[in-house]
């Protein structure tokens, strides 16, 4: 699985960044292995332009499954570290939920009980 990070100018998007948004992705993701082949990663600062508030970082996550459209996550965090822990979160229970919907055995014909 290929994980890409983009940033906004106002955060920081090194190799750090980069190396922990992989770490927690893939933690998280693993267990459905070769379905998903991309997972793209955009953080931004919601509040660059207004700095009176506290930072609000957006993590949006973005996965793409194999034969599938992709499914995308948005999270908010005072951090960019807590954004893509909650957008992480977030994005295992939306594939789980679509990989399940598209379960071959699950939509596998019901024999009549007649």
């Amino acid at each position: 699985m290929q994980v890409l990070l983009h940033t906004d100018p106002h955060v920081d998007g090194g190799q750090p960044m980069a190396d922990h948004l992989s770490s927690v992705v893939k933690d998280a993701l693993g267990r459905f292995g070769e379905q998903i082949t991309r997972v793209e990663a955009h953080l931004a600062d919601e509040n660059s332009h207004a700095k009176s508030t506290p930072d609000e970082i957006q993590c949006t996550l973005e996965a793409r499954l194999v034969g599938l459209e992709p499914v995308v996550v948005k999270d908010r965090a005072a951090t960019a570290h807590q954004a893509i822990t909650g957008a992480t979160g977030k994005l295992k229970r939306a594939v789980a939920t679509v990989l399940e919907k598209h379960d071959p055995r699950r939509n596998a014909a019901i024999p009549d009980a007649a």
